[in-house]
């Protein structure tokens, strides 16, 4: 049977099938590396059980990392949504890092600017992302308490894809969630209580279904640090697609970037074609990927 990972929690998974039947599946002996999002074949065991038998061939795969590990949170992704809000105030880092991340893995990123009802620190919010709006990242304003106004907004963008919700902790990522798919609450709720915990905020990466229309939305752990240590010079490289048409001009095929003669990306910085606060982002992944696969 094939079906599609919609979460998972250590070696076990829920997977829906094709007829949108649910089983409870796990791997066999120390297979690990499937994640939400992966499509699979499984054998299945009683009626509501299964064995992972095969993972099927991504379309691209998302991973946070540190200096420590890498892990893959999210496979078959055609696009990013990066919740950032007025208040509190967002990090340009993590915004740029994930970014990177989803450029580096040819999806295709959109930033929501969350809470804009909160007036006081709107300008401040919209300033800081023009530069993402001047590379032609989408960015929607919008409200929970304008809950109609979000869904017109949001949901044609979502129609037949699958959307990965991202966010750092604070956002207001889980109240968007809430008005596209009112049953996530629920959802939640009822995972709290078979783990028996009290909390009902993201622990966990999980796949919804939009309720009006096809599409799914994948949900994920509020995060307060991004790391791309897994990443390559050519995948960093290709997570700021402004170096795109310089990279053409460099003299050398291996150039980093940083400090080689005939750079055409170098070239483009001091001519003010690139921004110097996205070339000191490059410089700052590339760098900490380069330390990493030393160490």
């Amino acid at each position: 049977m094939k079906g599609r990972i919609i979460s998972a929690h250590g070696r076990h998974y829920q997977v829906e099938l094709e007829d949108g039947h649910l089983r409870q599946c796990y791997t066999r002996g120390k297979k690990t590396g499937i994640c939400v999002g992966d499509f699979v074949r499984i054998q299945p065991q009683g009626e509501d059980e299964g064995s992972i038998e095969e993972t099927l061939e991504r379309q691209n795969l998302l991973y946070r990392s540190d200096e420590m590990r890498s892990k893959q949170f999210a496979a078959n992704v055609d696009q990013l949504l990066i919740v950032v809000a007025t208040e509190p105030a967002f990090s340009d880092d993590l915004t740029g890092r994930a970014l990177t991340g989803a450029w580096s893995a040819n999806i295709n990123p959109i930033i929501l600017l969350n809470k804009c009802d909160l007036a006081s620190g709107l300008a401040r919010a919209q300033e800081s992302l023009e530069i993402y709006r001047e590379l032609g990242v989408p960015i929607i304003s919008c409200s929970i308490y304008e809950p109609e106004q979000l869904k017109q907004d949001l949901l044609p963008l979502l129609k037949d894809k699958t959307s990965l919700l991202l966010g750092q902790s604070g956002m207001g990522k889980s109240s968007i969630l809430n008005v596209l798919i009112p049953d996530a609450k629920a959802h939640t709720q009822a995972h709290s209580v078979a783990l028996g915990t009290g909390k009902h905020t993201t622990t966990s990466t999980r796949l919804y279904h939009l309720p009006s229309q096809t599409g799914c939305l994948i949900d994920s752990p509020g995060f307060q640090a991004f790391g791309l240590y897994h990443l390559t010079q050519t995948d960093i490289a290709n997570g700021f697609p402004e170096f795109k048409e310089h990279i053409e001009s460099c003299r050398f095929y291996n150039c980093t970037h940083l400090h080689e003669p005939g750079c055409g990306v170098l070239a483009a910085l001091e001519e003010g074609k690139i921004g110097r606060k996205r070339h000191e982002l490059y410089e700052r992944i590339l760098l900490e990927s380069q330390a990493a696969t030393r160490y």
